[in-house]
């Protein structure tokens, strides 16, 4: 997996994920999401768009962090996901935990509501 934060406008990190999202790689996801952890109030969107897997390891490093996140009264939210992602969203009853949005810009732009 491959990972790049880039920052937006009204304090919003994307975080730009690529490849497999598994027991490999989710150690890499968890020491990222800690440093945007140290925001004040994180606001990070999750771009999905180019990750093609992603199993119970890393669903599981992103629960963890909503908690913090939500504690700190901020959120995380998903964009992009393919229907693969979506779909396990759903099955496992994710998607009534996680904002996703078909775009970036949509998270993005939900934030300044």
């Amino acid at each position: 997996m491959q990972a790049t934060v880039t920052d937006h406008r009204c304090d919003v990190a994307v975080l730009h994920l690529k490849g497999e999202l598994d027991a490999d790689t989710a150690g890499q996801l968890h020491g990222i999401l800690a440093d945007l952890l140290e925001r004040p109030v994180p606001k990070i969107v999750v771009d999905l768009s180019d990750l093609k897997f992603c199993d119970s390891v890393g669903l599981s490093a992103f629960i963890t962090s909503k908690q913090v996140i939500s504690a700190r009264g901020g959120w995380l939210s998903f964009a992009g996901a393919n229907p693969f992602l979506v779909q396990l969203l759903e099955t496992v009853g994710l998607s009534r935990y996680f904002a996703i949005f078909p775009e970036v810009d949509d998270a993005i732009a939900a934030a300044q509501l």
